[in-house]
């Protein structure tokens, strides 16, 4: 199982040394920067799974990094936690205003904190919780690479598993060909984003053998989403 990437944005140190350390043990792979224009590079060059967001930071605040992850595409739905000395409710309700999913305020329990980030990712991000993801009547065995509808066998090719495993990742979340190419294929890859429709529909095909209902659903001048409408 792939580690969780957390974008890590804090201008003290010691403290972002220390939530580091904590996160790096439970197996995150952790980037950091006390900078917030750096962060936005960052967030752009690898979609973290995570981002903790110090709310005073270097060049732009805190506030501005959440709002502008907010317009990029790859980072719209990328769960943020506010790390903010800041505890007045006006100061949290602007921050949950312009985007911000959880508010820890310093001081603070790293293992509290370790504890709110799993809580959130298995929420968002079921694959990061576990070996095996479940939608509607189809499971995948992570381990093993195999994916079972209703306890049948689907055999899928290496491209058309890691497109199925990322829309497992994110049900309902819908995908324009571009992410999807940069999800899947990688954020270098010259393919042609007409691709991702061939593989979307070698996908369905091997899904819906036997005429089962459809869980890929195309949304109209958007992409694709896994929907248990789709049908």
């Amino acid at each position: 199982m792939n580690k969780p990437r957390m974008l890590l944005v804090e201008d003290d140190e010691s403290l972002a040394e220390l939530v580091r350390w904590h996160f790096e043990r439970e197996e995150f792979e952790v980037r950091q920067t006390p900078d917030g224009e750096e962060a936005l590079l960052l967030a752009r060059e690898q979609t973290p799974d995570i981002v903790l967001l110090d709310w005073m930071i270097e060049n732009l605040s805190g506030i501005e990094v959440c709002r502008q992850l907010r317009k990029i595409e790859t980072t719209a739905n990328v769960p943020i936690i506010m790390l903010t000395a800041r505890g007045e409710e006006d100061d949290r309700i602007r921050g949950f205003e312009i985007g911000a999913d959880d508010y820890v305020t310093k001081p603070f329990s790293p293992r509290e904190l370790v504890a709110r980030v799993n809580a959130v990712l298995r929420r968002v991000r079921p694959a990061l919780a576990g070996e095996t993801l479940k939608f509607a009547d189809v499971e995948m065995d992570t381990v093993a690479h195999k994916v079972r509808r209703d306890g049948e066998v689907v055999p899928l090719g290496p491209t058309e598993y890691r497109l199925f495993k990322h829309f497992l990742e994110h049900p309902g979340w819908v995908f324009s060909r571009e992410r999807l190419l940069d999800s899947v294929w990688g954020h270098d890859s010259d393919i042609e984003p007409r691709t991702v429709d061939v593989h979307i529909r070698r996908l369905r095909k091997a899904l819906n053998a036997g005429d089962r209902p459809d869980l890929i659903r195309t949304v109209r001048s958007a992409g694709y989403s896994l929907d248990q409408d789709a049908a």
